[in-house]
Formats: C-alpha cells, structure tokens, sequence
C-alpha cells in the first residue's frame, strides 16, 4: 500500500471521534459507520418517542437546554431526573447517566442548574457467541525476565457534566435573551478505545466546555404566535489518549523473546464556533405549524490523535478545520390531544485536512518541500441528509387530570461523502466516494398528575457495526485517478465492521416545585 494510500485510510478515520458532547446546534460528523452509544442525551425531553422531531414542534422540556432563551416558556418551577441507560448489541459496550436538573422562573427572570454522573464500560469488540474475554495481563514466557504488562482495563469509567443557565424577558417586546454553559469532565468517550488496534488498554482524560447565548422573539397573531430564535455557542473540546502496547523483540544476548510496554500520548482537541436561527409561524389555525433552521459550525482541529489500525503503520497528522452547515424544514400540527412532527435536514459538510514535513522532504519530481510544507492534503466533502418524524396521542384516563400518552417515532441519516487527497510528496492523487444509512425507530409513554409527570422514551439505532478484534478499514466505491501516467489500484480489503444495534432507554419524572 502507497504511504499516501495509508494517510488517506489514517484520515477517513479522524472524523469519528472528534465529536464532543452533542447538543442541538453541534453538528455531528462522521467518516465510517462506527456505533457510537447515546452517552450524551442526558436531558430530559418531551419528543424523544416521536423521532426527536423539533423544528416545528415545540419542546418545553429540551428546548430551554438547546437555546437558553427558550425557558421564557417556563410557566413555573420543577424538578427533573432522566436516569438514561444505553446498551451495544453483542455485549460490545454500554453506558449509565443519573442527572438532575431544577429550572425555575420568577417574575421576568428564569434559570436552570443540571449534575449528572455518568459511567461508560470499555468498547468491546463484537462476540458472535455472546461472550467476551475478561481484561487481565498479557501473558509473557515463563522463563522471562520481563515484566507483567497490564492488561485491558474492562472497568467503567465516570462523566460529569454541570450545566447552568439564567435568562430574562424584556418588558413589552416579547423578546428574551439567556445565556448556559455546560462543562464536562471526560474519561471515557464511547467507541475511542477500538481505535488503537493492538494496544493493551486506552485511557482517557480530558474535558468540553459549550457557552452559548441566545435569544427568541414572539410575535403575536390571530392564527398563532411567530418564533425567531437565534443562537450563539462556542464549544471547546480537548483529551489525551494514553495508550499501553506490548511489543515483543528478540533479545540476542539471552536468546528469548522479550516484551516492553509502550506508552503513547494522542492528544485530541476541536474548538468549534457555531451560529443558529430557527422561524417558525402558523400555517392554519387548525394547529399546523412551519418553520426554517439554519445552522453554521466552523471547527477547527489543532491536533488529531494518531489511531492505529491493524495492517496500516500509525501516521502523524497535523491541523485542519471543517465548515459543516444546517438547512432544515419542519412541519408540525397540534390539535386537542394529538400531535405530529416532521423535520428534513441538508447537511453540507466541507473539512480540509494536511499533513506538514518535520524536515526538508524530496518529492518525485526533484523538488524539495520546506519545514511545514504540506506533504499530504484531504478534502471532505459531505452531502447528509436527516429525516425525523413521529405522532403522539394522548388518552384522558378516568379520574382529575390523569392522561395516558404514546408516542413513536422515526428517525433516518444518510451519510454519503467523497474524499480527495493529493500527495504533494509522490505526485499522486486519490479519490474516495462512499457512504452509509442508519434508522433509528423511537417510541414513548408517559402519565401526567397533577402531582407530577413520569415519562419513558426509547429508541435502536441501526445501519453501523463495531470493528473486531482486528480491526481492518478498506475503500468503498473508489473512484480509481490516474497520476504520472501510473494507475492507482485502491488497496486490499473492505470495511470489516460487525454490525451491532445501540440500544438507548431514558426515563423522566417531573415535579412542581410548588
């Protein structure tokens, strides 16, 4: 395989774990179809069981924790606890959170405070049989001097998130303005650890910090009120990966295999800028509803860990950046007690990545490149699309203000991409096309007194896998370029990922405060 065949397999890789706790307004990206589990849908919500649709649909309960401005619709105090549980298929991983949240409002202005404790159990790959191998130590001769090396560490490990926000409505304009932040405490971001193919264990360390600031305006109508939110958020992302191998050499003087550990320190940072509007109006007063979202992400990546993939040599890689975007449409209708949802989503993505000389490097041609020249450069260029839809009805049941409520709901993401390298060392360009779907079906049930309300939300995301112990990444659809004259044979071997379900169950209880 080419050393610009290896980057390219290196790069298509780098995407999927630059990802840091996902709200709304973050756009995720992602490169191969890697299961990921719902580590981060923390809060509670009301339209989870309808396919999370939220355009068009108003959701007090999330809707205050994407846009702080939003908790001008508090109508009054409450508590809320979303214990949340999410499971890989296969016994290939799995996670617990346990938060906590209180908004409140008084008079014009309103606030929230939110903790929660997490754990996440190591990635594992995929066990066809239901089983899987306990961590321990590597085994070394019996007659060896060497050390023990550790073994995998097949404990879980915590998360902590913090969350505040305060907000105000201004007398007479319908206009209100908010401002949160959400810190988290990071040491273990689900699917990272099957990254590093061949390392004994992963761990991790690190923290995201997400300020925003936004605001809505009303205004009032005979069919409705119209909506324009707007949104302002920074989120800062950095971890290191401290990464244990064993490698084993021949020692000549005791005539023995030998092996030594091997510490690696991959750091991980993406510092992301983002910019959101959402406008929403009445089309009827039968309770149907439309409205736009547009939504801008300007990341940067100062430093990209080095993952190690089984049969490709682990590559250096230097900075880049990514401009990802949001054109959505949502349609919704609420009338008496049944509701529905449904938003569609464009997603262009553009990301530039490169990699630098550490020394003056000679090219195929003659020429030399400099200190900091780019070697190699990667453009991504992404063409997602996003579907979410759901209904919910809810049932009067005998008795004061008791209601029933059922929801289902689907949500679809297709990933498609083309990628084109140009190595400026050899002379020689690549390009890749592929892509991918997953669907994830959702559904819900609550019951609401008067005294409280308790909620129940799930949800199966299928259509992506989980690699094996051997983790392997191939070319899809290669597009096959002719440089120099030569042609370009795509390297050996297709994606082997074993696919899994991330299964992902979320329970809410509210209760006034007063």
């Amino acid at each position: 395989m080419a050393p610009s065949g290896l980057r390219a397999v290196c790069l298509v890789v780098l995407l999927v774990c630059v990802v840091s706790p996902t709200r709304a307004q973050l756009i995720p990206i992602k490169t191969i179809p890697i299961a990921q589990g719902d580590q981060f849908q923390i809060f509670p919500a009301n339209n989870l069981g309808m396919g999370s649709a939220s355009i068009a649909l108003a959701d007090s309960l999330a809707d205050p924790f994407a846009n702080p401005a939003m908790g001008t619709r508090l109508t009054g105090s409450r508590f809320f606890g979303s214990p949340t549980l999410y499971s890989v298929s296969r016994n290939a991983g799995g996670g617990r959170s346990l938060p906590f949240a209180v908004l409140t409002r008084r008079a014009m202005w309103y606030g929230g405070l939110a903790l929660a404790l997490q754990q996440v159990d190591p990635s594992r790959p995929p066990q066809p049989d239901g089983l899987f191998l306990r961590g321990g130590a590597v085994q070394v001769f019996p007659n060896s001097p060497d050390p023990v090396i550790p073994g995998p560490d097949m404990r879980a490990h915590g998360n902590e998130y913090a969350f505040a926000m305060v907000g105000r409505d201004l007398p007479g304009s319908k206009l209100s303005i908010g401002a949160s932040a959400l810190w988290t405490g990071l040491h273990a971001l689900d699917g990272v650890d099957l990254l590093y193919a061949g390392s004994q264990r992963v761990a991790q360390d690190g923290h995201a910090l997400d300020l925003r600031l936004g605001a809505v305006k009303a205004w009032p109508g005979e069919r409705g009120d119209r909506f324009l939110e707007a949104l302002v958020l920074h989120n800062d992302f950095a971890a290191t990966h401290t990464v244990t191998y064993a490698d084993q050499y021949w020692d000549p003087g005791l005539q023995i295999f030998r092996q030594r550990a091997r510490i690696e320190h991959n750091v991980d940072q993406t510092r992301t800028w983002g910019l959101h509007f959402k406008y929403t109006v009445p089309l009827t007063s039968a309770g149907w509803r439309i409205g736009w979202i547009g939504t801008l992400n300007r990341s940067s990546h100062p430093k990209i860990p080095n993952y190690e993939l089984a049969n490709v040599p682990a590559i250096p890689r230097d900075p880049g950046y990514t401009t990802a975007f949001d054109l959505g449409i949502g349609l919704s209708k609420v009338r008496g007690l049944a509701s529905f949802g449904a938003d569609v989503v464009f997603e262009p993505i553009r990301s530039y990545t490169w990699a630098a000389a550490e020394t003056p490097m000679s090219t195929v041609s003659g020429d030399t490149l400099a200190v900091g020249a780019k070697t190699i450069e990667n453009h991504f260029r992404f063409a997602n699309a996003l579907l979410r839809l759901g209904v919910g009805r809810d049932i009067e049941l005998p008795g004061e203000k008791k209601v029933l409520g059922l929801q289902l709901g689907l949500m679809l993401r297709s990933v498609h991409y083309n990628l084109s390298q140009q190595d400026n060392v050899q002379d020689l360009q690549r390009r890749l096309t592929t892509g991918w779907m997953e669907w994830t079906p959702t559904w819900g049930l609550s019951l609401r007194f008067p005294e409280f309300e308790l909620r129940y939300a799930g949800r199966t995301t299928n259509g992506a896998g989980r690699p094996q112990s051997t983790f392997q990444v191939g070319w899809v659809g290669v597009d096959v370029a002719l440089a120099g004259g030569t042609l370009l044979a795509a390297p050996d071997g297709p994606l082997n990922l074993t696919h899994v379900k991330t299964t992902t169950h979320q329970i809410s209880l509210s209760l006034p405060l007063r």
